[in-house]
C-alpha cells in the first residue's frame, strides 16, 4: 500500500465500529450533541448524557483553527503549573513550537466537564517535519490543584505508522506503537514503559489484512494474554457484515463470539442488529431528519431471560450546523 497504514488501535477499526458504534442503548438513557462552526473557522462542540438515575453529566468544547501565538492560554497553563518541572516542559516545548514554525497554522482545543475539569490541547501537524502531527495536552481540577500534561507524537508514512504518547506528570509514562503494511497485509506492537519503575508495563502485537470490500485482524493485548480475531465484509453499499472472537487465556475456556450487522435502508436511515454468544441481542435505528439533525434509538435484551429482564433503551439526538 502506498498510503500510511491505520494506526495500531485501529487495524480491527471496521469490525468494532460495526459491533460496538451507534448501539445506543449502553448509555441507558438519552444522549445529546450540539455541534456548530461559527464563520470564523471556530467550531464548537457541547455533548451531555443522562442515565435518569443520577445527574447529568457533559462537556463544552471549542476548537480554534489557525489560531494565533496563544499568549493567553500559555500564560494559563504557566500560573497553574504548581511545580517548576511542569513549567519548565510547558517552556521548552512551547520556545520550540514558536521558533521552529512561528506562522504555523496551530489548532487549539479547549474543554470544560461538568466534573469541572478543564482540557486544553495545542496540535502542530506536517509543520515540525512532514508527516508529523504533534500534540501538547494539559488538564487542570481546579478545586484540588491537579494539574497533567501530555505530549503526543504521530508520524506517518507510506507503509508506515507510528505514536507516541507520553505522560508528563504522573509517572513519567510512555506509551509507544507502530504499524507496518504493504499490499494490504498489517503487522503492528505495543509497548508502554514507566519511567520511575524502570520497566515494561504493557505490551500488544496484531496481525491484519485491509482492502476496501473487507479487513480481518487478529490481535493479542493484555501482555500478550486477551487474544481476539476480527473479521469485517462490506457486501454491498447497502449491507455490512462483522465479527469478532475474544479468548482471555487468563479467564475461563469460553470464547465470547458477537455477531453484527448493518443495513442502509435509504440516504437518510439505515438499522443495525447484534447478538453475542450469552444470548445478548441489540438492535439500533439512526435516521438523518433533517439537515444537520439526527437521531438515533437502541435497545439491548437478554433472549434467554425475556420475562425475568426487562430491555436497555437509549436515544441519541445530533445537531449540526
Amino acid at each position: 500500500m502506498s498510503f500510511p497504514p491505520p494506526a495500531f488501535s485501529d487495524i480491527a477499526k471496521a469490525s468494532n465500529d460495526l459491533i460496538n458504534r451507534d448501539f445506543y442503548h449502553t448509555a441507558a438513557g438519552s444522549n445529546i450533541e450540539v455541534k456548530s462552526k461559527a464563520p470564523n473557522g471556530v467550531s464548537f462542540n457541547v455533548k451531555g448524557k443522562s442515565s435518569h438515575e443520577g445527574s447529568t453529566s457533559g462537556s463544552i468544547e471549542g476548537k480554534y483553527l489557525d489560531a494565533p501565538a496563544g499568549t493567553h492560554n500559555f500564560s494559563w497553563i504557566m500560573t497553574t503549573a504548581k511545580s517548576s518541572r511542569a513549567k519548565a516542559v510547558f517552556a521548552v516545548l512551547w520556545t520550540h513550537i514558536l521558533t521552529s514554525s512561528p506562522d504555523a497554522g496551530i489548532s487549539l482545543t479547549q474543554g470544560w466537564t461538568t466534573t469541572n475539569v478543564l482540557n486544553t490541547k495545542f496540535e502542530l501537524d506536517n509543520q515540525i517535519a512532514q508527516g508529523l502531527k504533534a500534540e501538547l495536552a494539559a488538564d487542570f481540577i481546579p478545586i484540588s490543584n491537579d494539574f497533567g500534561a501530555k505530549v503526543n507524537l504521530h508520524f506517518r508514512q507510506p507503509n508506515f505508522h507510528a505514536r507516541a504518547f507520553f505522560d508528563l506528570m504522573r509517572g513519567p509514562t510512555a506509551n509507544i506503537d507502530a504499524v507496518l503494511g504493504r499490499e494490504g497485509f498489517l503487522v503492528g506492537a505495543e509497548a508502554g514503559y514507566d519511567v520511575q519503575k524502570a520497566a515494561v508495563t504493557r505490551y500488544s502485537a496484531a496481525l491484519g489484512y485491509a482492502v476496501p470490500q473487507y479487513t480481518a485482524a487478529i490481535t493479542a493485548t493484555s501482555n500478550m494474554s486477551v487474544f481476539s480475531a476480527a473479521y469485517y465484509h462490506k457486501v454491498s453499499s447497502e449491507v455490512e457484515a462483522g465479527a469478532k472472537a475474544t479468548w482471555d487465556s487468563k479467564g475461563s475456556n469460553n470464547v465470547g463470539l458477537e455477531l453484527a450487522g448493518k443495513y442502509r435502508l435509504d440516504p437518510t436511515s439505515f438499522a443495525k442488529a447484534k447478538v453475542n454468544d450469552r444470548g445478548i441481542a441489540c438492535l439500533a435505528y439512526n435516521v438523518l431528519l433533517r439537515s444537520g439533525v439526527t437521531a438515533g434509538i437502541g435497545v439491548s435484551l437478554d433472549t434467554q431471560k425475556l420475562n425475568a429482564s426487562a430491555p436497555k433503551v437509549g436515544t441519541h439526538f445530533e445537531f449540526s450546523g
